[in-house]
C-alpha cells in the first residue's frame, strides 16, 4: 500500500472518503486492460485496505478461514472486501459504496 501511495499519490488515511480515490485507481488499472494475474496481488492489497476503514470505522474485526478473509461488523454481518476490490475489477463493484454500507448494517447483494 506504501507503494501505491506514493506512486499514485493516493491519500491512505483509513478514512471512508478516501475509498473513493481507491475505486477511482481500480477505475483507471481496469480501462488500461491490465490482465487480472497482473494486478490481483494489488487489488487484494485494495481490498485489504477498505476492510480495515471498514474495521476501524464500525468496531468490527478481521475474520479468516481457509485463505479467505472478512471483515465482521458488531451487527455480525460479514463483508467481503477482497471479493468486492476484485468486482471494482470487473466494473461490477465500490469499496466506497462497501464500506457505507457496512457502516450502515445494509448487507450488499
Amino acid at each position: 500500500m506504501a507503494a501505491m501511495r506514493e506512486g499514485a499519490r493516493l491519500r491512505l488515511d483509513y478514512s471512508a472518503r478516501s475509498l473513493w480515490s481507491v475505486d477511482r485507481m481500480i477505475e483507471g488499472i481496469r480501462r488500461e486492460s491490465a490482465p487480472y494475474p497482473a494486478v490481483e496481488t494489488v487489488l487484494r492489497g485494495f481490498g485489504a485496505y477498505a476492510g480495515e476503514v471498514i474495521v476501524r470505522q464500525t468496531g468490527g474485526e478481521w475474520w479468516a478461514s481457509g485463505g479467505d478473509h472478512w471483515v465482521r461488523t458488531p451487527d455480525g454481518h460479514l463483508w467481503d472486501p477482497i471479493e468486492e476490490a476484485r468486482r471494482c475489477y470487473t466494473g461490477d463493484g465500490s469499496l466506497r459504496l462497501l464500506c457505507r454500507d457496512a457502516t450502515r448494517g445494509t448487507p450488499r447483494r
